[in-house]
């Protein structure tokens, strides 16, 4: 019988003008519930969820806000990626973006998987 997967990278395309940007943070925090070490990478609109202020922006019900999915995931030790090239294509800078997201490339994703980890896209 195959080892089940403890590991779920999760990758986020979705800016604020979408619910599944709360939907997949809901399920991110989920899976940490079930025991799983969790990583979101957050690629093109995306990274605009974690830019300071933009994220007290989306609130879907019946949902939590996104502010607070966000918060919970990282305080109970989930990874927030944002990618490399997206941030710069917005100019945006690690000042801009709220504490606990690491700019990254795609690479840190691809280790994840490579080690086994399940996914998920949104």
């Amino acid at each position: 019988m195959a080892e089940a997967t403890q590991e779920l990278v999760v990758l986020m395309t979705r800016g604020a003008d979408h619910e599944l940007s709360s939907v997949a943070f809901t399920i991110a925090n989920g899976g940490m519930t079930a025991g799983l070490k969790v990583s979101i990478f957050l690629t093109s609109a995306a990274v605009d969820l974690v830019r300071k202020m933009s994220i007290d922006m989306t609130h879907v019900q019946p949902l939590e806000p996104l502010a607070s999915l966000v918060q919970d995931f990282l305080k109970r030790g989930g990874t927030l990626w944002a990618c490399t090239p997206c941030v710069k294509a917005r100019g945006y800078e690690q000042d801009d973006l709220i504490p606990g997201v690491e700019i990254a490339g795609s690479s840190k994703m691809h280790e994840r998987i490579k080690a086994g980890a399940a996914t998920l896209s949104f």
